[in-house]
């Protein structure tokens, strides 16, 4: 397997492992992350908005997380990266909406944390 496509895999596996978490810690502590995120966000835009963009996101994340894993185990057996193509288009998604929010409301740290993420999801495809 040459080496371009190694990479290929761990960056699925990393996307798996942070949209997964990611989308089920919204589900389990929805509570939680609708206060953190009305609070953060009520400047800039209204709690429907929010709460909209928060169900999206939780969505994007788990669909791109399961997408991620199929796409490795599709990669593995039938090796075709388009499983995990997708998975990583979907995710880049979600992470354009998060760092909308996070520079509107002027979060620059929260932003940066974004910017990696979205630069390695980036390389990602660009191996796929």
């Amino acid at each position: 397997m040459i080496p371009e496509k190694i990479v290929f895999l761990f960056v699925l596996a990393f996307f798996f492992i942070v949209f997964i978490q990611s989308g089920v810690d919204k589900i389990y502590d929805h509570k939680g992350n609708s206060a953190y995120l009305n609070d953060l966000l009520k400047n800039y835009f209204s709690p429907p908005l929010i709460a909209f963009s928060l169900i999206v996101v939780t969505i994007l994340e788990l669909i791109s997380g399961i997408l991620c894993i199929i796409g490795i185990i599709d990669f593995i057996l039938n090796k075709s990266n388009f499983i995990g193509l997708i998975g990583l288009i979907i995710g880049s998604i979600a992470l354009l909406i998060l760092l909308f929010g996070q520079r509107v409301c002027k979060n620059y740290d929260g932003a940066k944390t974004i910017a990696i993420y979205f630069i390695l999801i980036m390389i990602g495809i660009a191996l796929a």
